[in-house]
């Protein structure tokens, strides 16, 4: 039978975890007899109990398999490290907070199995229970990312998919520190059917993505897919350069009508406008630069600090 992984990165869900597994343990039951699984859990630097849980999960069921972190090394870290260490023939993405219903992963291996699809991939129908303020930005952030970049995302897209091992085998491929694993998952194309549900609620405890880490991972999918930024001090030479001429074309048509002109402060003016302007465009190339020195630095992307092993003693 084939093998499905399912990779869930956890940071501090102790509460959520047990009841991940109960309902995803209703899901590998149903499916008994038509595919093997395994959960591999990965603990980002967890600071509650989460990791005391994946231990008495993967205790309780040899399916469970958990890695753990060293510390808080970000999403990216733990969904890159589960997709190293999954051995499935088809491979799972999704959180442990029950936003990603595991109701969903039959329909999702049928469609894999029954179709020439290599992917499927989920998005909300509507984002009933998310803050106005957010769910504008989001929009925001769809639209102007598609038109700034070649790679196309869908709206309220989540990273709750299945995708089969070749789909795996290309997105491991793409080693770069700095990862936006939705620019990535696009990026590698693969034929992908999406299959729309309601929002969903987190079964327990709170969301670990303030505005202000969603900003920053907004900015980091900005600068990993799309270099249109680099464009913006050319633009904005030319439209200053045009602004000059008329300017200049409307400062000498006063003087000509005998109407006394400043200059020294039409000049101390230009000098702090253009010296502001200087500043914006090293600091658009400062952004890749830095993208460029973290990827030259080769660190790894995650260091485990414990996991699960091998034929590790379980109850069943």
């Amino acid at each position: 039978m084939d093998l499905i992984s399912i990779i869930v990165p956890c940071y501090n869900e102790q509460e959520s975890l047990p009841l991940f597994y109960e309902e995803m343990n209703r899901v590998m039951e149903q499916m008994k007899g038509t595919a093997d699984f395994e959960l591999l859990l990965v603990d980002d630097g967890s600071t509650d109990r989460t990791l005391e849980e994946m231990r008495t999960l993967a205790k309780k069921d040899c399916r469970v398999r958990y890695v753990s972190f060293s510390r808080n090394f970000g999403k990216e870290g733990a969904l890159y490290a589960g997709l190293q260490k999954a051995k499935g023939d088809y491979i799972a993405v999704m959180d442990a907070d029950l936003q990603d219903p595991p109701s969903l992963v039959p329909e999702m291996y049928r469609t894999l199995k029954t179709t020439d699809y290599d992917c499927v991939a989920t998005r909300r129908r509507n984002r009933h229970g998310e803050p106005p303020v957010r769910s504008f930005l989001a929009r925001c952030f769809y639209g102007i990312f598609n038109r700034m970049s070649q790679v196309r995302m869908k709206e309220a897209t989540r990273d709750f998919r299945l995708m089969t091992r070749r789909v795996l085998d290309a997105i491991l491929s793409m080693q770069e520190y700095n990862r936006f694993s939705k620019g990535i998952f696009s990026w590698v194309g693969f034929r992908t059917k999406w299959l729309e549900f309601e929002n969903v609620e987190r079964v327990a405890g709170k969301t670990k993505w303030s505005l202000k880490a969603l900003l920053r991972y907004s900015m980091e999918a900005f600068l990993s897919f799309t270099t249109a930024p680099l464009l913006f001090p050319l633009v904005l030479g030319v439209l200053l350069g045009v602004f000059s001429v008329v300017l200049l074309i409307v400062l000498g048509v006063s003087a000509a009508c005998g109407n006394p002109l400043a200059w020294y402060w039409i000049l101390i003016d230009a000098l702090a406008f253009f010296g502001g302007l200087q500043l914006v465009c090293l600091g658009v190339f400062g952004a890749y630069f830095s993208k460029m020195y973290m990827e030259i630095k080769n660190r790894p992307i995650y260091i485990v600090k414990e996991q699960s092993e091998e034929g590790e003693a379980c109850d069943r």
